[in-house]
């Protein structure tokens, strides 16, 4: 153990007392290193507390057994802890990473955020990982001494850059930006305060990345069986996924179809968290780095899947995107909340004053554009529950957006 209750890091751990500091100068905590104040920050936010509400497949009154984005986000935390440990990293900064990557999404899930987008193509487009920016470092309004949550560097970076860098070496936008650009919030607060958008992120948050991908495959999995858009028997189209329903047969006979589901879900984050721990322990061995600033320079990501796993993912994914994300089902709600998002977008930026006094403020003549951008914010915290009550004060009916799902004829087994 280290002081303030730090575990051992390895020396290409980002080490907090090298950080490179908040934005905002403040004095060091004698209790706390710089990553664990910002857990710590990112949990008392405002935006974290609305996760609770943010639909991550299901809309929110679909039933309370389906997971939310605050759910999904402390599965992706667990597991990103897990794999800090074992790889050597600092845990507090892997767990401040995973704790706020999904604080920048809409309500109704990845369908808010596409209907946003749409309404704002003349005005930059909405990015969930711009916008989770945006709220750490503008938006939410707690502290004395600045706004956002002044988080660390080392923070920032990772939030920005978990999915890999935006710029290449030679200053041009990577692949997933070269359509669209880097969004204005990103570029604006890198001129403000470099994030060195073109490097690697540093190994906490490539390891955070990979628990959120690990999250989704096995969660995923999991709400689509219990909600009933397929069965068991169909997941045996997965090699990967029918091997484990094997080991699930042969070790366990006749096992209910509630406790086969669990146990499907457990061991494919088994295997996945097993297989990033030794891809990525190879790599970093190959790698030798002699610090944190190694792995930011290296060519490619040391936090990975193996090639076989990687394929493996895919293929879920593939399996999830056909049968559950497009299931007619899902596609008809995610129909109705998308009407909602744009109704609510286009009442607001028609009469600003429509919106909460500290919202519609200083915007009587603002430009178009900076009316759209908080409207944008404004919609984007907007919790699934909370949208459809305040499209009810607008508009005289409101899309019903329940849809009752099939029983799965899941008994709970008497004691």
């Amino acid at each position: 153990m280290r002081p303030n209750g730090e575990r051992w890091r390895a020396a290409y751990a980002t080490d907090p007392a090298r950080t490179r500091g908040r934005l905002i100068a403040e004095a060091s905590s004698p209790t706390r290193s710089d990553f664990q104040r910002d857990r710590d920050r990112i949990i008392h936010s405002t935006a974290f507390r609305r996760l609770k509400h943010k639909t991550q497949v299901f809309v929110h009154h679909e039933g309370d057994h389906y997971r939310t984005r605050l759910t999904h986000t402390l599965e992706v935390s667990q597991i990103a802890r897990a794999l800090a440990r074992a790889l050597g990293l600092d845990e507090d900064l892997a767990e401040a990473l995973a704790l706020s990557h999904d604080l920048g999404h809409t309500c109704f899930g990845h369908t808010g955020e596409d209907a946003l987008d749409a309404c704002m193509a003349a005005h930059g487009g909405f990015d969930h990982n711009a916008q989770a920016l945006r709220i750490v470092t503008r938006l939410e309004r707690r502290y004395a001494g600045f706004d956002g949550l002044n988080l660390a560097w080392e923070t920032l970076e990772g939030l920005v850059k978990h999915n890999g860098p935006l710029l290449d070496r030679d200053g041009q936008p990577t692949r997933r930006y070269v359509e669209r650009g880097i969004p204005a919030a990103i570029l604006e607060y890198d001129a403000l305060n470099p994030l060195d958008l073109w490097s690697q992120a540093g190994p906490e948050a490539q390891a955070a990345s990979l628990a959120d991908d690990i999250a989704y495959a096995a969660h995923d999995l999991d709400d689509g069986l219990r909600a009933g858009l397929f069965d068991i028997p169909e997941l045996r189209a997965v090699p990967f996924l029918a091997d484990l329903l094997d080991e699930i047969d042969r070790l366990h006979p006749g096992l209910e179809p509630s406790r086969v589901i669990h146990e499907l879900a457990r061991r494919v984050i088994t295997r996945f968290v097993e297989d990033v721990i030794r891809e990525g322990g190879r790599r970093i061995a190959a790698l030798d780095p002699k610090n944190v600033e190694a792995i930011r320079d290296a060519a490619e990501p040391v936090i990975v899947f193996s090639q076989a796993i990687a394929e493996a993912d895919a293929e879920i994914m593939r399996f999830l995107w056909a049968r559950m994300y497009r299931h007619p089902g899902v596609v008809a709600v995610r129909k109705k909340a998308d009407a909602i998002v744009n109704d609510l977008f286009s009442a607001f930026t028609a009469a600003p004053s429509r919106m909460p006094e500290e919202w519609s403020a200083g915007l009587t003549d603002a430009s178009e554009g900076r009316v759209a951008r908080r409207v944008a914010d404004y919609i984007a915290g907007m919790t699934d529950t909370y949208a459809v009550l305040a499209h009810r004060k607008l508009y005289p009916t409101t899309p019903d957006l329940y849809w009752e799902l099939p029983s799965r004829g899941l008994p709970l087994t008497e004691p």
